[in-house]
């Protein structure tokens, strides 16, 4: 009996199929914390435009002819495709690889930083869209202040809009770290990776106020 319980333990004293207890990143935990609270936030502002929406229906649809849905749905996919190369950063982050390995055109040798310039070049062409159709808009006489449709448009996009700033802002304060360190730490490749985990928070909530704004008029 002794023999077949021994042969059931690692050499670590650790019982076979099981593995050691761990605890949890405090970091990406407070992430999620904060980010389940950013989406109460959002959840308000989706809960004041359909409120806002259901008492007045007419203005909603003299309004709504207004956007132009193919612009944003591509804005929408630029912001899409930046999750994608976030996610290829990440990858780099969690193997220890900050910077490209080899030549700039080698995309297979790209590291951390790379991929994350990229992700912030999406990210300020999917703002610098955003900033285009907001005047378009006021050219017709759609503003802030306008009328109700007028401000939970800007309210919930410019929210949305203050949100992707910031996280490009985070972007490159992670890619700056990259040039000032000699040695790529688990912290900084923590930091790479909870700013990725808001970066595809802000990604979900854009595709739900693009359906709803643009899609369900």
């Amino acid at each position: 009996m002794a023999t077949a319980t021994t042969a059931q333990t690692s050499e670590h004293g650790i019982p076979a199929g099981h593995g050691p207890a761990t605890r949890p990143n405090l970091t990406a935990v407070g992430t999620m914390v904060w980010l389940g609270s950013e989406l109460m936030f959002f959840a308000g502002l989706f809960a004041m435009y359909f409120t806002i929406r259901s008492v007045a229906g007419d203005l909603w649809h003299d309004r709504t002819h207004h956007l132009n849905v193919t612009f944003a749905a591509i804005n929408t996919t630029v912001l899409v495709i930046s999750s994608v190369w976030c996610q290829l950063g990440v990858f780099k982050a969690e193997h220890g690889i900050p910077h490209r390995t080899g030549k700039l055109l080698e995309v297979g040798k790209w590291g951390m930083r790379e991929w994350y310039s990229l992700t912030y070049l999406f990210g300020a062409i999917f703002v610098s869209g955003q900033v285009m159709e907001y005047s378009e808009l006021h050219e017709v006489g759609i503003s802030l202040d306008s009328d109700a449709y007028g401000s939970m448009f800007y309210i919930t996009t410019g929210f949305h809009g203050i949100h992707v700033t910031l996280g490009l802002l985070a972007f490159l304060l992670i890619i700056g770290r990259t040039f000032t360190s000699k040695n790529y730490s688990h912290h900084q490749a923590t930091g790479a990776i909870v700013t990725s985990y808001y970066w595809h928070f802000v990604d979900v909530v854009w595709i739900a106020l693009f359906a709803t704004i643009y899609l369900l008029k």
